[in-house]
């Protein structure tokens, strides 16, 4: 049996095989789901790259047991991501759903139900800590949201 991190790395391999970047369809299909999202949003391309390649290492980073650097960037990013206001759980939670589901869709054959359910696994490993960070930032810090 191979581990989450073996399979997690044959299906991003074949998505670069592909020759299609994921960012493109993943905000193609996140911006459809938050319209209202777009406008926040001043460099797109700059930070299509950045998200996608951040969520993408931040889940293969946790099958890998590399934790060390990804609780402290998921603590930085939740923090970055107040400057936007009080985002709804359901816009991180879809972000991340959708980058599996992309994921699966670009990578043809190397997609198969182990692949998928390595990507499962370590994408609610990572909503349990953006969940924390949220929560941790929130004690921290009462009211320091914009628009709060």
């Amino acid at each position: 049996m191979q581990s989450d991190a073996a399979l997690m790395e044959a299906s991003l391999i074949a998505v670069a095989d592909s020759g299609i970047e994921l960012r493109h369809p993943l905000f193609a299909r996140w911006f459809a789901a938050w319209p209202e999202r777009r406008a926040t949003f001043i460099n797109a391309d700059a930070s299509s790259r950045r998200m996608t390649d951040e969520t993408l290492e931040m889940m293969l980073g946790l099958a890998k047991g590399e934790e060390q650097w990804v609780g402290p960037l998921v603590d930085e990013l939740a923090f970055t991501h107040r400057s936007y206001g009080r985002l709804p759980w359901a816009e991180y939670e879809s972000w991340i759903d959708l980058t599996i589901v992309v994921l699966g869709e670009l990578a043809g054959a190397a997609w198969h139900a182990d692949a998928e359910a390595a990507w499962l696994r370590q994408g609610e490993r990572l909503k349990v800590l953006i969940q924390a960070a949220r929560i941790g930032w929130d004690e921290a810090m009462p009211g320091h949201v914009l628009g709060t």
